[in-house]
Parts: structure tokens; sequence; C-alpha cells
């Protein structure tokens, strides 16, 4: 019975064609129950869904340009399993929706307030230290969030005791994330959500699931420090390995289930002793992980042949390995499932450090004279160096 299960992809090329996805569509279809059809640009954008492929199972998620309605109407005339809801989808583009729902399901959330201009009926009273919507009060620092999730421009605004001004959120564009404001006054214009600034010492969590009981986890600096990315020697954003804790795992169940998005990312920030979700993407692959590329195929597959084809388990998606399983010695049998190791160095004298960005010729001489040109970075040590 190979490839006797279809599984529809059916969103923009350019997501599609991403390492990450081909990469995770290839191992899906090498285990050979199923077969992986890509519907195309042209099918999407201009043919009615009468005309678009048959398939048992399917993966579908908005992203600029994409008909999230001509899909919803598609999904509801041929009833495929959706890995992804499409009907929630629309939830995950308003961020006082996305809010509602995670207060629904218990999930904490930065303490916040919506600011509707749509409406006519707001009380904004904002001072050099604080600003109040409505009675609610957030002292500075605090986040400024458009409520279209599609605008990534959020602010933060500081108070004059740490400099005042703010920093500029954005998509990152080559190597900046952010940029510092001198501005400190809030948007005159649109609709935010403003919350409490979390203090996460420069981290932030992304969280990747694949169906309720899997969540990956990988943390990168914050875009809030000082807007420059770190990458690797590839080019891609420095990030590193995170361990959830149990609770945090039960927030990625939670969130995969009320959203009803079978592989979602969502963002997480520990501050005070405690996790917080600020965000919750939708569709999300990770980056650069061969781990997570072959547990997300067994996962998603196992999630198919479920709803499609349960009889199909008669055989073992992937091939049974013999493992030894060692003898007891006369005492019970122990597994070892973890070793924890924590390390610190010797003392140090806390570091001083200021960052900035500097046009000045003055600066750019001694990058040169340094090696900098050929070396990109430099690192001035030596007392004739300074």
């Amino acid at each position: 019975e190979v490839g006797s299960v279809t599984l529809g992809v059916c969103a923009m090329s350019r997501k599609v064609a991403s390492k990450p996805m081909q990469t995770i569509l290839s191992r899906i279809e090498s285990y050979g129950f199923i077969k992986v059809v890509i519907f195309d640009d042209d099918t999407i954008l201009n043919k009615p869904i009468e005309e678009w492929p048959h398939c048992n199972a399917l993966i579908s998620f908005f992203s600029t340009g994409f008909p999230l309605d001509k899909a919803t109407q598609y999904a509801k005339l041929r009833k495929p399993f959706l890995v992804n809801d499409l009907e929630s989808q629309p939830w995950l583009q308003h961020r006082p929706s996305v809010y509602a729902e995670l207060e629904k399901h218990g999930i904490e959330t930065p303490r916040y307030v919506i600011l509707d201009r749509s409406n006519g009926s707001v009380n904004v009273m904002e001072d050099a230290e604080s600003i109040s919507i409505n009675g609610e009060t957030f002292v500075k620092p605090f986040v400024e969030k458009p409520v279209n999730a599609e605008d990534h421009n959020v602010y933060i605004y500081y108070p004059p005791s740490a400099g005042g001004g703010s920093q500029r959120l954005f998509r990152k564009v080559h190597d900046r994330a952010s940029v510092y404001s001198s501005e400190t006054k809030v948007r005159g214009a649109g609709s935010f959500i403003y919350e409490d600034f979390m203090p996460t010492d420069g981290t932030d969590v992304k969280v990747y699931t694949v169906g309720p009981n899997y969540a990956h986890a990988e943390a990168r600096k914050s875009p809030a420090l000082d807007g420059k990315v770190e990458r690797d020697a590839q080019g891609k954003e420095v990030r590193y390995p995170v361990i959830l804790s149990a609770y945090e795992k039960e927030i990625a169940r939670k969130v995969c289930i009320a959203f009803k998005q079978g592989v979602c990312g969502f963002d997480l920030l520990r501050a005070h002793g405690k996790s917080f979700v600020c965000d919750v993407n939708g569709f999300s692959f990770v980056k650069t992980s061969q781990k997570y590329y072959d547990d997300s195929a067994q996962i998603l597959s196992e999630m198919i042949i479920t709803q499609c084809a349960p009889h199909l388990f008669r055989e073992r998606i992937v091939p049974a390995v013999p493992v030894p399983i060692p003898q007891p010695l006369g005492e019970p049998l122990e597994e070892l499932r973890c070793v924890i190791g924590i390390m610190r160095h010797g003392d140090r004298t806390p570091k001083q450090k200021m960052k900035m960005v500097v046009q000045e010729e003055k600066f750019y001489a001694v990058f040169i004279q340094n090696g900098g040109n050929r070396k990109l970075n430099v690192k001035l040590k030596k007392p004739e160096q300074l």
C-alpha cells in the first residue's frame, strides 16, 4: 500500500521551497506510505477550488499573498484531515484575539491593555514616566505592539532614568533587528497593545510544537538589546538549544490545542521566575536541526496515518532496529536518562560596556589600521593599540 495516503501542501511557493519544509517532506515520503502533492502558486491563486488536487490530509497556512478564505472553502469542500486548522488562523493575525485565546486556556501573558482607536472612545494620559489607558497604568519600560500581528514594528519605551527614548523592533534586515530612537512619546495613530516589559536577561525563547506532545525550544539574543543580529559562519541567526520545564511543556501543549495548529511556533518570555507567552506565530519550522527534522517527519506521518489510514499501523513507519537489552546482575536494573552539570569560571570584574553606532572617520581609521577590513571585527587590548 505504498503511497496510499495523499498529503496536500497548500502554501505559497517561497514557503514550500524552504529547506526545513523540503527536508521534512522528503523524509515523510521516504517512509513509503504517504505521497506528497504540492499545490503550485498558479493553482492556488488562479484556479477554482474544484480544480485543486484531491488529498486525504492537508498542510496549509497563511503567509503574505495567500488566499486563506479560498483554502478554507477548499477544506470544507473536500474535507481532508487538517494538520493546521484553517478557520482558526485569522485569530493569529490579530494580537488581541491571540491574547484572549491564551487567557481562555489559562496561559499566562504579560499584563496588557488594548488601545483601540477605531471606536473613538479611549482615554489616554501620557507623561515622561508612564502611560494610562482607560485607567490602566503602565510605568516605563513598557512595550507597544500593533494589534495587527503582521505588523512587526514593535516599540519599547524607556524611562528618563534609563536614558529615555525607545527601541524600535522590526523584521530582520541584514544584520539589524531594531534601532534606537530618541522619541519618547507613543504613536498617536492606530490601535495597539500596551504591555509590561519583561526582563529576560537579553534572551528570547522560541518554541516549536509538532502535535500537542512534542516541543523543540531555542534561545536567541533579544532584538531589544542593541539590535544587532548575531549570525554563524553560514549566515544563520545564532540560536542555542533550550530545555523546557514540565510547566513550559504543558504551555506548549495548551497552545497547540487552543489554536488547533498541529505545527505551531510561539514566543516565550522567562521573567520573575515564571514563563509568559507573548506571541503565537502559527505554522513554523526550526531552521537548522536534523533531529527536529527527523522527529517532525515521524510525528506528522503518524498523525496523518492515524487519521487517514489507521490500518497501516500493522506495519511500522520506521523499521524496527534491534536494541540489546542489558541483563540485570542480581540488582534492580536502572537506566541513566540524563546527566546535568553545573560549571562556573572564576570570579571576574563586571564588564562595563557601551554599544553605539558610529560614523566618525577616526573610528574607521582605527578599525582599518588594526585589520578590521580583513577580519570584520577588531579587539583592542594591548596598551599600544589603545
